[in-house]
């Protein structure tokens, strides 16, 4: 069985990623992403704190902006449209979640599509479906990085996407539908769950719930990518996969932590990136 390593993978698109930011300084680029945080919630806190090191250590520009909780869906849109119209500002993030207040629609909406880092604009989404994508949600992308560098072939494979999200099983089919897979997306309301995941070449599963799937719903030798991070009462971290007992019949897993979520948060600064490359047409 060959764990699949999200930090081994991350550290050598990394590589690629600063050879890229290399090439944008030279030509006097210096890629920026502005990141909007609003409220205080602990997790995206902890969250940008990350992305601010990481891009620290790579040369990009962060620029944080943080709004009080109480800030209206008209006060953000304000902010992001000034965002738009700032041409040293490469790609925007809004950190998730946003106040029940804030319309969360109207806000992707104000987006400009060309600056969107997650991918989430309708007309992203569209452009990915389309199959000639543009930016594209992080956490699908990761994935799709992580298979690469592991060299799991995709095209004519049999994959099972448990998890219908609009940030990351909807668009992941599409990523892998334009990679020639066969794809099967499954949720709630699918039937014999257990008996379609066995089928699968590669089986993803993002529903959020620990130890969801067993090795009771895992194909022999197949490749199991886990999406989820659940922390159980004793504070432990782990993934809707049991990854104990998966491991004595998949052949190859992520482990959780240390899985998809190393790639994911790489994403952002790499999309930051190659939307500077093509804004400034140095990609």
């Amino acid at each position: 069985m060959k764990k699949l390593d999200g930090k081994v993978a991350a550290q050598a698109l990394s590589l690629e990623l600063q050879q890229q930011i290399a090439d944008l300084k030279a030509n006097g680029v210096t890629p920026t992403l502005a990141a909007i945080l609003v409220g205080d919630d602990p997790a995206s806190q902890v969250y940008l704190q990350s992305k601010q090191r990481r891009a620290a250590k790579f040369g990009l520009q962060l620029m944080t902006t943080t709004l009080p909780a109480t800030t209206t869906t008209a006060d953000l849109i304000a902010v992001i449209t000034a965002l738009n119209q700032d041409p040293q500002v490469n790609a925007i993030m809004v950190e998730m979640p946003l106040p029940q207040q804030i319309d969360r629609q109207q806000v992707i909406l104000a987006l400009d599509p060309t600056k969107d880092v997650d991918g989430v604009h309708p007309l992203n989404l569209g452009h990915l479906f389309a199959g000639a994508p543009h930016a594209i949600p992080n956490t699908p992308y990761g994935i799709l990085k992580l298979l690469d560098h592991y060299q799991i072939k995709v095209a004519g494979k049999h994959v099972v996407m448990i998890g219908r999200s609009v940030v990351v099983g909807r668009p992941l089919a599409a990523l892998l539908l334009n990679r020639d897979a066969t794809v099967s997306i499954a949720h709630s309301h699918t039937e014999d769950l257990t008996g379609l995941a066995r089928q699968a070449d590669i089986l993803i599963v993002a529903v959020g719930q620990a130890h969801f799937i067993d090795a009771s719903a895992v194909k022999p030798g197949a490749t199991v990518i886990d999406v989820g991070m659940n922390r159980l009462a004793d504070g432990r971290l782990v993934g809707d996969v049991d990854y104990a007992s998966v491991v004595t019949t998949a052949g190859a897993v992520t482990p959780v932590p240390g899985g998809v979520g190393p790639m994911t948060s790489l994403m952002s600064l790499y999309q930051t990136v190659q939307l500077a490359r093509s804004q400034t047409n140095h990609g």
